[in-house]
C-alpha cells in the first residue's frame, strides 16, 4: 500500500496535483453548507473570488519554482545528505519522519517565523485580513508569503533528505489539512479536541485567527498539532468569542488588488 502511494506521488502531474487542491475545497465547501461553524451574512460566492484568486499567485509560484525542489531532492538523493541517511531509517518511519519534518519547518517554523518579524508579518497579515474564515482562506497567501514558504520548504528537503514523491505527497497533504482547518464547520467539541492531539482541528485553528494578541501569535501549525504542544505555542479560547480578521484601521473591502496592496500600506 505505501510503495502504490509513494509510486503515485512519484507519478503524479500538475493536473492530478491541481485537482486535489480544487476537490478539497469543493468538498469542504457543501461540507460548510451543512454542518457550517458560523452562518456569515456575506455573498460567500463574492468572498472566493479574492481567495480563489490569491491562491492561483500561490500555484503560480510552486509551479514555477517546482523545478527546484526537483533539483534539491535529486541533490540529497545522489549525496545521501539528511537526517534519513544519518538514522539510516527506510520504509514507513522514513515516510512520516520526512512528513513530520517537512511540516515543521516548511509550515509551522515558516509560520512562526512570519509572525515574529515585522516586513514578513506585513506580507501574512493578507492571511488574516480575512474576516469570514472558510476554506477558501486556506490559501490566501500573498505572492510573497508563497515564495517565502517555497524557501523553507526546500531546506526542509535538504533537512528530511525527502524523495520528490513524499514532497509531492507532503504538498497534498498540507494542501487538504489547511482547507480543512481553515474550513467553516461545526464538529462535536470532544471529536475536535481528541483529533487536536495528533493533528490540527478546525477549533484549534480558529483561536489563531482570532484578532487579538496573544492567541493571534498560537497554534501555528497545519498538520500536526505536536509542534505548538512542543513548543509552547498551543493556546484555547472559546471560540464563539473569537473574532476574525485584523484590528488596523486599512479596509481592504476584500478587494484583489487591495488586498495585495496590503503589505506596502503606510501606518
Amino acid at each position: 500500500m505505501l510503495d502504490q502511494i509513494i509510486y503515485f506521488f512519484d507519478n503524479i502531474s500538475s493536473t492530478q496535483r491541481g485537482l486535489i487542491l480544487a476537490l478539497g475545497i469543493t468538498g469542504f465547501w457543501i461540507i460548510e453548507g451543512f454542518i457550517p461553524f458560523r452562518v456569515f451574512s456575506y455573498n460567500k460566492f463574492k468572498h472566493a473570488i479574492t481567495n480563489i484568486l490569491l491562491t492561483l499567485t500561490t500555484i503560480i509560484v510552486n509551479f514555477s519554482l517546482a523545478f527546484l525542489i526537483v533539483i534539491s531532492c535529486d541533490y540529497v538523493s545522489k549525496n545521501e545528505f539528511g537526517l534519513i541517511s544519518i538514522l539510516n531509517i527506510d520504509g514507513f518511519l522514513r515516510v512520516l519522519l520526512s512528513l513530520m519534518i517537512l511540516d515543521f519547518i516548511g509550515a509551522y517554523l515558516a509560520h512562526y517565523v512570519q509572525h515574529k518579524i515585522k516586513p514578513l508579518w506585513l506580507v501574512h497579515a493578507v492571511h488574516h485580513s480575512d474576516k469570514h474564515v472558510d476554506t477558501t482562506t486556506a490559501n490566501r497567501h500573498h505572492p510573497i508569503e508563497s515564495l517565502v514558504r517555497f524557501i523553507f520548504t526546500v531546506f526542509a528537503v535538504f533537512v528530511s533528505e525527502s524523495s520528490i514523491a513524499i514532497v509531492f505527497l507532503y504538498q497534498s497533504l498540507s494542501v487538504v489539512f489547511s482547507q480543512f482547518n481553515h474550513a467553516n464547520i461545526k464538529l462535536n467539541s470532544q471529536t475536535d479536541k481528541i483529533m487536536s492531539y495528533l493533528i490540527v482541528t478546525p477549533d484549534m485553528h480558529k483561536v489563531h485567527h482570532h484578532s487579538y494578541l496573544p492567541y493571534t501569535d498560537t497554534n501555528y501549525g497545519n498538520i500536526f498539532s505536536i509542534w505548538d504542544r512542543l513548543f509552547g505555542t498551543y493556546s484555547e479560547l472559546d471560540k464563539e468569542k473569537i473574532i476574525y480578521g485584523i484590528d488596523d484601521d486599512y479596509d481592504d473591502k476584500n478587494d484583489f488588488f487591495k488586498v495585495l496592496k496590503r503589505p506596502f500600506k503606510k501606518d
